[in-house]
């Protein structure tokens, strides 16, 4: 039985990564999320998208006390030698509520080109997946905040750094339009979230809709660290998954 791979291998002088020393050309020379990048498109970035792909990440890494990383806090109370469970619960608790949607914009933008071409101006592509997502019963992914409203303040900025570098292509565009008539057809503005400006400016960066969580998963993991380290340095009895603990314990009606 043989497999066969382009990641990876070792050898007992050195580490190859995609076609790379990773001591001598890795290491050092390029970021994290340069490194996520590499492995999704199997090669190193160009500067513009090694800064558009960071500063996508920096936007989804941290939004202070939601389920993800309440989970996370609440894990490492109750296995603090597993701090690796902590970061894990936290990301089995980062679904399509807070961030997944991403997927299912970029899933929406690309399908639209794929399936109508280029053969539709944007604004009547925007007005055919507004009208055939409604005739499916689908909501439209990407719009509205619970606390941003009416803008997020993460959208503009990365928009605004798209279009400096070169990535507000047609997909951003689409979405933009589609937000257009979507606040036009309800008569007030709706909240076009982060979620729906990393799917569409991945996919402008020709990222595979079914990759796109994947680094929004591993931007939330280096997030999580922070409320870990948190709790740490609280102490076990200030820390805020105790204070939690101990809230539910004494507000609970236990019924037998």
């Amino acid at each position: 039985m043989e497999f066969e791979t382009r990641i990876g291998k070792s050898t007992k002088e050195s580490i190859e990564v995609h076609g790379y020393d990773l001591a001598e050309q890795l290491i050092g020379n390029i970021t994290l999320a340069d490194m996520a990048f590499l492995g999704a498109k199997h090669r190193k970035p160009s500067e513009e998208e090694s800064q558009m792909l960071n500063a996508l990440l920096i936007a989804i890494c941290e939004h202070g006390f939601t389920p993800s990383s309440i989970s996370a806090r609440l894990t490492y109370l109750g296995a603090p030698e597993a701090v690796q469970a902590a970061v894990a619960a936290g990301l089995l608790g980062a679904g399509t509520v807070y961030f997944g949607a991403m997927e299912y914009v970029s899933e929406m933008l690309q399908n639209a080109f794929r399936q109508h071409g280029e053969e539709k101006s944007i604004e009547e592509l925007a007005a055919t997946v507004i009208k055939e997502r409604k005739e499916q019963g689908l909501q439209l992914p990407g719009f509205g905040h619970h606390i941003h409203k009416p803008v997020d303040p993460r959208t503009p900025k990365l928009f605004a750094l798209a279009e400096e570098l070169g990535f507000l292509r047609k997909h951003s565009k689409l979405l933009l339009e589609m937000h257009k008539q979507f606040c036009e057809e309800k008569g007030k503005q709706i909240t076009l979230n982060v979620t729906g400006a990393i799917g569409a400016i991945m996919s402008d960066m020709e990222i595979d809709y079914r990759l796109v969580k994947s680094f929004a998963v591993a931007a939330r993991a280096v997030g999580l660290v922070g409320h870990i380290a948190e709790e740490i340095e609280k102490g076990r009895q200030e820390s805020v998954a105790q204070q939690l603990f101990e809230y539910v314990e004494n507000h609970t009606d236990y019924r037998s």
